[in-house]
This record gives structure tokens, sequence and C-alpha cells, in this order.
């Protein structure tokens, strides 16, 4: 197993735990508006724009489907659609009438079933759509929709009862909702806001929000204005989470975080007339990747970019390619990022890593007996700045990287210019 020797400084959690609350930012932002303008466009909407009350969040749950389709993110794609049959009873008028047994038990049914759904996407990989696994999918929609119908055709009276009859003390305001579905609510926020943590997923925080502006739904569901809106705002959620998501794989890299080379190039074409760009190039990469395997490259990988996403004097770090990664310091000169890059090789040189399981490790056999070895790595940085001899942001790269080789003639672990 693979662990830093030491804990990493509180900045590095903080910057960690700042990337991971950005991804909930758009579906934070989607039902502060749905709670604070919904209800005023539901009560005030012209009577020409009426009809948006049943197809507005008709048209979004349309619209998230198809995204997810379109970019094959299956796991959105079954949560529109599991929204999109709570919003289909609703309409049918079955949730209308909680006093009568038809509108009670399809009423508690898609209250315990929508949060358990997304609650499981969250959980599962992404299988695609139109494959074995998403077919999958489908019929366990499908079943939980004739579940549902076999309960109200079949007068399935007491398991109605006993769903509304579980009592949970919870400190919530009262609510038509059932304290056991309330309890698969709670228990899907859990599962989704972790999973969106941990993995920093703009889609676990898309369901996260989905399902926050679902339980809204549901308690508003005497409100048919309050209702629409806020499944057209658990909708919207899965929407942006999935062009977040795009977003994030056609500019971001997976591995460390960090801005991709295709961000690299844009960034490059809105440089001004003075900047600084640094080559970064991990010491013996491959050697270290041949002997010690690619977990631990990985994690050196993810060491390094989280070390350059700190770099200090405004430079923003790029995910170049393989072990080389680029910063980009604009309005600076040399004098002035050379003791932060100075002071990021030192980091990274004085970085151990722990290798707690020698067996799993040739490498270390006849080194150590059971006790904990230390590795450590380096890099070597190239940097260049704009003047006479690279008056382009492309000649200062390749002046960068001519640096970065230079430093690597001259021993590795340094600095050049």
């Amino acid at each position: 197993m693979i662990s830093a020797a030491q804990h990493e400084p509180i900045a590095d959690l903080m910057h960690a735990l700042t990337r991971s609350l950005a991804s909930f930012i758009p579906p934070l932002i989607i039902l502060a508006l749905a709670h604070w303008f919904g209800p005023l466009l539901a009560r005030h909407l012209p009577m020409s724009l009426i009809g948006l009350r049943v197809w507005g969040p008709a048209m979004v749950l349309f619209l998230s489907a198809t995204l997810a389709l379109t970019f094959n993110r299956g796991r959105m794609v079954f949560a529109s659609l599991s929204l999109a049959g709570a919003y289909l009873a609703y309409q049918l008028q079955f949730l209308h009438a909680l006093d009568a047994f038809a509108g009670r038990a399809i009423y508690a049914a898609v209250c315990v079933l929508v949060p358990l759904n997304l609650a499981a996407l969250s959980l599962l990989n992404e299988r695609g759509i139109f494959t074995y696994y998403g077919a999958r999918r489908g019929l366990a929609l499908a079943l939980q929709a004739m579940l549902t119908v076999w309960i109200v055709a079949s007068g399935q009276t007491e398991l109605v009862d006993w769903v509304y009859g579980v009592s949970v003390v919870l400190p919530l305001p009262a609510s038509p909702i059932p304290a056991l579905a309330l309890l698969m609510m709670l228990l899907g926020f859990t599962i989704t806001g972790y999973r969106a943590l941990r993995a920093r997923s703009a889609l676990d925080a898309g369901l996260t929000g989905a399902l926050v502006a679902f339980t809204l739904a549901c308690h508003s569901v005497q409100q048919a204005p309050l209702f629409a809106v806020y499944i057209g705002a658990a909708a919207g959620a899965l929407a942006v989470a999935v062009l977040q998501d795009t977003f994030r794989l056609a500019f971001r890299d997976e591995l460390t975080g960090l801005p991709s080379r295709r961000s690299l190039n844009e960034r490059m074409l809105a440089l001004g007339n003075h900047y600084v760009i640094a080559m970064v190039d991990v010491d013996h990469f491959k050697q270290f990747n041949d002997t010690h395997g690619h977990e631990l490259g990985d994690h050196v990988l993810r060491m390094v970019g989280a070390k350059l996403a700190r770099i200090g004097c405004a430079g923003r770090a790029y995910r170049f390619g393989g072990e080389e990664f680029a910063i980009v310091f604009p309005g600076r000169r040399v004098h002035e990022v050379w003791p932060h890059l100075e002071s990021l090789r030192e980091q990274i040189a004085g970085h151990e890593l722990v290798l707690r399981s020698p067996e799993r490790d040739p490498s270390l056999q006849g080194r150590m007996g059971s006790a904990s070895a230390t590795l450590s790595v380096s890099v070597s940085i190239g940097l260049a700045e704009r003047g006479e001899r690279a008056m382009t942001p492309a000649h200062v790269l390749i002046a960068a990287d001519r640096a970065l080789y230079r430093a690597k003639h001259k021993g590795r672990n340094r600095l050049s210019l």
C-alpha cells in the first residue's frame, strides 16, 4: 500500500477540498434560482406562457436526457428517466389526490424509489447506454414502474400503510413525505455527496443537486407550480453536470486534475508582452515506473501535479504530456519566478513515499525485511522568458524545453535557463 511518509500540509487539504466543492457550485446556483425566483415566475406567468408550467420541466428533462445520450453518460440518462417517471405520474394526476389510495401509493413509491435510483447510479460505474449493463438498468426502472402499478392494482393497502406508518424522529419541518422516504433521501444525499467530494465528480454533484431539488418537489407536491419548478431544477442540475463533465474531459487531465495541453494552447494565445514559461519533467520517471509499477508512478504524478497547482507568483500549471508539465507565469520575469520554482523543486525532492508491502514490490526484496522503505523523486526545470530571441509563446515554450534538457544534462534535480 502506498502512502505519504508524513501528512500533507493543511494547505494541501484545503486546496483539495476547494477543488472538490467547486463541482457543487452550478447545482447550488440552479437550486437557488429555483427557490427564489421559481415561485414568483409560477405565480405571475403570463397566460400566453402558462403552458410552460407543464412543458417547461418536460423540455428540461428532455434536454438533460439528450445531452447525456449525446455524450454517452448512461448514468445521467437513467437519472433523467427516473425523474421523468415521477413527473409523468404527477401530470397524470396520480399525485394530486394524496387522500386516495392510488395517489398515496404512487406518491410513496416515487418518494422512495427515485432517491434510491440516484444513489445507486452514483455508486455504479459508467457502463454506457445501449449495452448489456444499460439494458439491466433500464429493466430495473421498468420493473419499478410495474411494481408500483401492481401495488395500486392489487390494492396493497397494508404495504402502503406500512410505508406511511414508519415513525422516525427527524429534525425536519412537517412534510407530506413519508418518514421512510425521508430516510432514503438522506441516505441518497449522503452517498451522492460523498462520491462527489471523494472523486471531485461533477456528475455525482449533479446527482446530489437533483436529489435535493427532487426532495423539495416532493415536499411541495400539493403546490403544482412549485413541484414543476423543482423537477425542472433537478433536470437542470443533471444537464449542467453533463456539460461540466464534458468540459473536464476536454480541458482537464484526469489523473492530476490540472488543465490539459489543450488548455495550455488556448492560454498561450492570450499572453501579453511579459511572461515566463517553465517546463517541468520528473527525473528518471520511466525507470521509476518500470521498477515500482504504474500505481506508484501515478501516485507520483498526482503528487507533483498537486504541488505544481500551488506554485504561486500567479503561475498556472498544465499537464503537458507523460511526466512533463508546463507552468505559465503571465506578467512575470525570470528573477521573480525563480525562487518559487526552486522552492517547488525542493518540496518535491523532500517528499517521501512509503512502500508498506515489500512482498508486492520485488525491487525491495533483499533490501529490507518487513520494515517500510521510503522512496523519493526529483524534477528538472527549464524556464524561458519572452524576449528578443523568443518573441512568441511557441518560441518561449521551445526555449523552456531546451533549458529543461540542459538541466537534465547537468545532473538533474535543478533549474536551468
